[in-house]
C-alpha cells in the first residue's frame, strides 16, 4: 500500500517493517554487493568533484587510483541514472575497511572527521529505503528496498523495535526537512497504532 505524504509516494512498509544496520554481522556488505554503484542525485556529482582534494586522503590509494582512471561516478544504462565508481571486484571506490574487516564510506570519515560538510551520498544515507524519481511526472517514491545481506538488521530492528523510517530519520529530515519527518511519523502512528 502506498500513501501521499507532502507530494512523495510513500510505501507503507517502510512504517511496517523493522530495521537497524548490524555492521557486527555485515560488515557493511552493502558497500560491495550489487551490480552497481551507490545511485548519486544530480547536485552530488559536482560535490564529489569539488569536495575530492579535502575527502581523498580518507580513501585508500586503490580507491583514488580508480577514481582518477574511471571518474568520480558512473552512469548506468540499464538504470539511467549515475551512481558511484566501481572497484573491479564490484566494491565501492571510496570504500575503505577497518581492522576487523567491516566496510566504512571514506566521504564519510571525512564528515565525522570535520574535513568536509558533506556526509555522504544521500542514496547511502537512507539505505534501506531507496527513492525513485520521476522528472517527468514530477513524482518521487519512497520505498523498502529488502535485501537478504540485511536479514541481520532486520532481526535487530524486531529485538529493538525500529521500524525503516525511525532508522532513517536522519537521512529523511536531511533530503526532505524536519516538517515532512513529523508529517511521516504522525501517518506511521495512525497507520500502526493498532500493530
Amino acid at each position: 500500500m502506498m500513501v501521499m505524504i507532502q507530494d512523495k509516494i510513500v510505501s507503507t512498509e517502510i512504517f511496517e517493517s523493522k530495521f537497524a544496520c548490524n555492521l557486527k554481522a555485515c560488515k557493511g556488505a552493502c558497500c560491495w554487493e550489487g551490480d552497481f554503484g551507490a545511485p548519486l542525485e544530480e547536485e552530488e556529482l559536482e560535490t564529489l568533484k569539488e569536495l575530492y582534494p579535502l575527502y581523498k586522503d580518507f580513501i585508500p590509494e586503490k580507491g583514488q587510483r580508480r577514481i582518477k582512471k574511471l571518474g568520480f561516478y558512473d552512469f548506468i544504462e540499464e538504470t539511467q541514472e549515475f551512481a558511484t565508481t566501481l572497484m573491479e571486484n564490484g566494491a565501492c571506490a571510496y570504500l575503505s575497511y577497518n581492522p576487523d574487516g567491516s566496510a566504512y564510506c571514506g566521504i564519510e570519515k571525512a564528515y565525522n572527521a570535520g574535513a568536509i560538510s558533506y556526509r555522504k551520498p544521500i542514496s547511502c544515507h537512507l539505505y534501506p529505503i531507496r527513492v525513485t524519481a520521476n522528472e517527468k511526472l514530477a513524482f518521487e517514491a519512497l520505498n523498502y528496498d529488502v535485501w537478504d545481506i540485511c536479514s541481520a538488521a532486520c532481526t535487530k530492528g524486531e529485538e529493538q523495535q525500529i521500524r525503516v523510517y525511525e532508522f532513517a530519520k536522519d537521512a529523511l529530515v536531511r533530503k526532505y526537512g524536519e516538517a515532512f519527518y513529523e508529517e511521516l511519523d504522525e501517518v506511521a502512528k495512525d497507520l500502526t497504532s493498532d500493530k
